[in-house]
Formats: C-alpha cells, structure tokens, sequence
C-alpha cells in the first residue's frame, strides 16, 4: 500500500479503527497484553493479535513496541548541513552510514538536508558531527533540542481530519464546555500537558545492566506475539516479572515516552508536514512555548539553540502535520497571526532520506 492510497480506511471495522487510535500508546504492561486488549474490544486474545499483525502487514502501523525518548537516554541532537545540489546524494549516503543518524530529511531550505543523531554520550555524538563535517565537506549546523514544550506524534488518523490532533479540542474549548472531548479516543480524553522541561546534553539514563539490554532488545518494537514482554525476556536472558517491573520504571522516568501501534502517518495520509523555525525574545520563550505546544494542531514543539556565527537566528521550533498542503499553511498563518508574531521560516520536508528507531549500542559499551 503506498502513501497515496485514499482507501485505505475502507475495510476497517470498529475494532480496527480502535486500534488504530485508541491504542498508540498505554498497551498494557501486563505478560499477556493481547488477552487484555481484547477484553477491551470484545474480541479474543489471538483476534486483536492477528489484527494488529494485519495493520502492519499493511503499512498502517510501522511497528509494534516502545517508543524511546532519545534526549533522556543519552545524548541527541537536530542537525543540518547545506549540501550543494551535485552532492546531494553523496552527502546523503556518508550521513545515512551512520547507524547513529535515524532520520534523515531533506527540507526545502538553504539547509537542507536535516538528520538526528543519537549516541550514548554527547562526546560520541559530537565525535559523529565532527567526522560528518570533514567527510562531507559541509558545515554542521548543531541544534540540540534545550526545552521540550510539548512532543508527540501519537493523534488519530481514522477520519477526514484535515490536520494532526484537529478532533482534540483546544484549551479553551474544554475551558467553555468540559462535554467537548473526543469520546473516539483515549488519548483525547485527557488534556494535552505542556510544561517546560530542561534537556541536559549530558544525558546517560542511569541505566541499570537490565534496562540498558531491553532498551537495546526493544529498540526496534516488540515480538508480535501473545507474550512480547516474556520473548523480551527470554532474548534478554532475565525474568519476565523484572522485564516487566523495568518496563514500567523506564516509563515512568520518561526512558520510553509510551507504548503501542506506531502509526505510519504518511501512509495514513498525514504526508505533508512543515518545521517552522522562529526568533522569540528569550525572556518570552518559555511563555510562549507553553502556549503553543498546547494548541491541538501543533505537534512538536521545543527550544534549541540560536547559532547566529552560522545564520541561525532561530529558537523555536515547531511542527505541524496535514493531509493538505495548503491546510499546513492555513494553521502556520494562524499560529503567527494569533501566537507567534515574529520572524519565522518554514522548512517543509520534500524526501525522506532515513527513517529508523535510534540505536543505542552504546549504551552497553560498544561505542564505535
């Protein structure tokens, strides 16, 4: 099923659609989450496995499992090169060899080619840039995130929306009516929380022997079967009840940001999305940033550094993800209209280069 297939909701029951939305994120933490799941929906144990297995034979989720949280786990960073135009499928391939580079963009800007890289230490991740610039021959600009306001690519796709999180109503709506919830969705029940909260560059995790390993076990999702967390265990040598028990601390401490069906949103039709860079006065950032990660149809946003040695006056970054083009626009004129009156660029991604899970061999000492 390729991205532009308009039909790709047309034989999803209600189960389906569920699972699709409602189960992104608080899969159950449990030896057999798959019985639970279906008590839920009314299906069997083994029928919400092999739908779930049908999704993703399909392309509508990407992959089962745990979604990290880079920042905490070690050290990451947003990064960016100008790659001349004869290059750019040269400087592409030295980025994407890393297997510390998980995405990679191209964005229609002066800079534009745009990746992250993730490694267990920043000394290892800023070895990485170093190694990029002289190989590539271009200038890294480095833009390690230093707040995040409010990041998450969990929001419904099973409707005619025209933008990501447009059915979960705003502030302000849930202020004049608290009956304005979503009921579709369990995600949309609760009020989006934004705070401001600090990234430290030095970020390890703490990790014990056992999380480190089934961070390295889960990276790339789950077994989908009736016991992933006891595969998870069996492949990590260790019981299930302690995979379990680490599971949930490493949820808690924000390690793993949640854990569910990762929705492929551009074959769901969210394929045009826009990275909106701003210049906010310091002493406003943090105000506004709370601001504007609250509205529903902004999906990321957070604060990295200005670098103005290398033209890069910007502090803000925000994104937004649509089924339209024009309607991405429509919500980035709302955003600097009525939030953000300042002076802004808009990078909109044109080619996915990379696209994988971060790795985190280094975690357990193999830092190469």
């Amino acid at each position: 099923m390729g991205p532009v297939d308009a039909d790709w909701r047309a034989d999803l029951d209600a189960v389906d659609a569920a699972l699709v939305d409602e189960y992104q994120s608080e899969f159950p933490v449990v030896e057999r989450p798959f019985r639970v799941v279906g008590e839920e929906l009314g299906v069997s144990e083994d029928e919400a496995l092999s739908r779930v297995e049908r999704l993703r034979e399909r392309g509508v989720f990407r992959r089962f499992g745990a979604v990290l949280n880079p920042p905490v786990i070690g050290s990451s960073t947003l990064a960016a090169v100008s790659a001349p135009e004869e290059r750019f499928d040269e400087v592409a391939e030295i980025i994407n060899g890393y297997r510390q580079v998980n995405h990679n963009y191209r964005r229609d800007h002066e800079w534009n080619m745009w990746f992250v890289v993730t490694a267990g230490s920043r000394e290892t991740r800023d070895r990485i840039l170093g190694e990029i610039e002289e190989r590539t021959d271009c200038a890294v600009l480095n833009l390690p995130m230093l707040t995040d306001y409010y990041i998450d690519l969990e929001f419904p796709v099973v409707n005619d929306d025209r933008f990501a999180r447009e059915t979960v109503p705003s502030p302000e709506a849930r202020a004049e009516d608290p009956r304005a919830e979503d009921p579709r969705t369990r995600e949309n029940s609760a009020e989006t929380t934004v705070s401001a909260t600090r990234i430290s560059e030095e970020a390890t995790g703490g990790l014990s022997a056992l999380e480190a390993a089934l961070l390295l076990e889960i990276q790339d999702g789950f077994p989908l079967s009736a016991t992933p967390y006891g595969d998870v265990a069996d492949a990590v040598d260790a019981d299930v009840d302690d995979v379990l028990a680490a599971v949930r601390r490493l949820l808690d401490d924000g390690c793993i940001k949640r854990i569910g069906c990762v929705v492929n949103h551009v074959v769901t039709g969210f394929r045009n999305n826009c990275m909106v860079v701003w210049d906010i006065p310091d002493d406003e950032l943090d105000v506004r940033g709370e601001r504007v990660g609250s509205l529903p149809y902004v999906t990321l946003c957070y604060h990295r550094p200005r670098r103005p040695e290398q033209g890069w006056p910007y502090n803000l970054f925000t994104m937004i993800h649509g089924r339209e083009a024009d309607v991405v626009d429509e919500k980035i004129d709302e955003l600097a209209a009525e939030h953000l009156p300042f002076d802004h660029e808009r990078l909109y991604s044109t080619e996915t280069l990379k696209q994988t899970g971060a790795q985190y061999d280094e975690l357990v000492g193999d830092d190469r």
